[in-house]
């Protein structure tokens, strides 16, 4: 009788230990940051879209602008990471930031995963910029004082409406300064940086189906980013400069705790 007890007490325990693996309760336990990232970012595409439907467009408010843009505000600094164009881009963004910065947290705790999610973040935004200023200085045509009252003008508009010029070159000048950038890719690449950085020799398989070494991984990731941001195709509009802003200041910021063992 007792044996039996026993059994069923021993099946019960374990039948919560699965059940707290899956579901809603395997989503409780994730580490604090990171699960509020998620919940948040996940909030502000909901607001777009619920916004959007009643034709109060909010992207323009809270992608974040080149500075030089009637659009511009500081906070769009802060901002523009928890914004996303499309579900897709969201998906892939939170599943990558619980994928790469769980453990990450875990090993950090949350304040130092924080700062370090903002800071690439931010990192992310001030590269764009530099890379901004260097095509609108160096590779396009220094437009004229009527073009550049027709950008500053009726381009913001045309921008504020989610569209942009036909014509290449008043296209590319009004993408540049009226273009809104949005998402938490900056942070996310940092993030997987980190995780290369911090734990090199472990396996991540691509497509759950090919194996390679995080370190590689991240080599690899960081390569093609680089390339596609220099090959600058036509109708591409992903911020690859930003990506790989985000894995530089991730980068230093790494460096500059390992060389401060006090402080990591």
């Amino acid at each position: 009788m007792l044996t039996e007890i026993y059994k069923r007490i021993q099946a019960r325990l374990k039948h919560k230990k699965l059940m707290s693996n899956i579901g809603p309760l395997r989503f409780l336990s994730l580490p604090p940051v990171i699960k509020n990232l998620i919940i948040i970012n996940a909030l502000f595409f909901l607001a777009t879209i619920a916004l959007e439907k009643q034709g109060i467009g909010i992207t323009h408010f809270l992608g974040l602008h080149y500075p030089l843009s009637p659009l511009f505000r500081p906070h769009q600094l802060v901002s523009y990471m928890f914004m996303h164009g499309s579900f897709m881009h969201l998906f892939f963004n939170m599943f990558a930031l619980w994928m790469f910065g769980n453990v990450l947290e875990k090993v950090w705790g949350p304040k130092r995963f924080l700062i370090f999610y903002m800071v690439t973040g931010l990192g992310a935004a001030v590269i764009q910029f530099l890379v901004y200023y260097i095509q609108l200085t160096y590779f396009i045509p220094e437009p004229s004082s009527e073009t550049w009252s027709i950008i500053m003008n009726e381009g913001v508009e045309v921008a504020k409406q989610g569209m942009n010029y036909k014509d290449p070159y008043y296209g590319k000048l009004n993408g540049l300064i009226n273009g809104a950038i949005v998402g938490a890719s900056g942070s996310v690449f940092g993030v997987l940086l980190a995780y290369g950085m911090t734990f090199p020799n472990s396996m991540i398989y691509v497509y759950f189906a090919f194996p390679i070494k995080a370190k590689y991984f991240v080599m690899i990731y960081g390569a093609i980013e680089l390339f596609s941001g220099v090959a600058n195709r036509p109708g591409d509009n992903v911020a690859h400069f930003a990506h790989l802003g985000g894995m530089l200041f991730g980068y230093f910021l790494i460096r500059y705790w390992n060389k401060n063992r006090n402080t990591f």
